[in-house]
């Protein structure tokens, strides 16, 4: 049991948030698959919970759920986080037309390699840039 609990340890965590049942099924499944280890939430507010728990390296968060905007709630929540996770909006092409000017990232999970290049890209970003913020802090000391 403890080389699966530290296999597990490695991998990138990422927490899906969207309330459709099946979408979050199938977004969990490709980011599994990608190599990622994946908490999902049906809501902003047990998003909100799971961000508090836990550490994750990427949210990935519907736009509509509980509320037209209650993705932006949860990416807004993660951003406030000491550990602060690279975030995204998940949405499917329909949804984002109505994102437009929006600064947050989108992803698209019907286009299956960009949506698992864009999460790399993401995490690898997240990644340097925490690198860059210790070098800092040990640079100062």
């Amino acid at each position: 049991m403890g080389a699966t609990k530290t296999a597990e340890l490695e991998l990138a965590r990422v927490l899906l948030v969207d309330d459709n049942p099946a979408a979050r099924l199938t977004l969990q499944t490709l980011l599994e698959a990608g190599g990622y280890h994946v908490d999902s939430a049906a809501s902003a507010a047990e998003a909100v919970s799971k961000l508090d728990e836990s550490e994750y390296s990427l949210v990935l968060s519907d736009m509509e759920m509980e509320s037209p905007f209650a993705g932006l709630k949860v990416l807004a929540h993660a951003r406030m986080m000491q550990y602060q996770p690279a975030t995204a909006l998940v949405a499917s092409c329909q949804d984002g037309a109505g994102a437009e000017g929006r600064p947050d990232l989108l992803i698209e999970p019907h286009d299956v390699p960009d949506l698992l290049e864009n999460v790399a890209s993401l995490i690898g970003e997240r990644a340097a840039r925490r690198v860059q913020r210790e070098l800092r802090l040990h640079h100062l000391d």
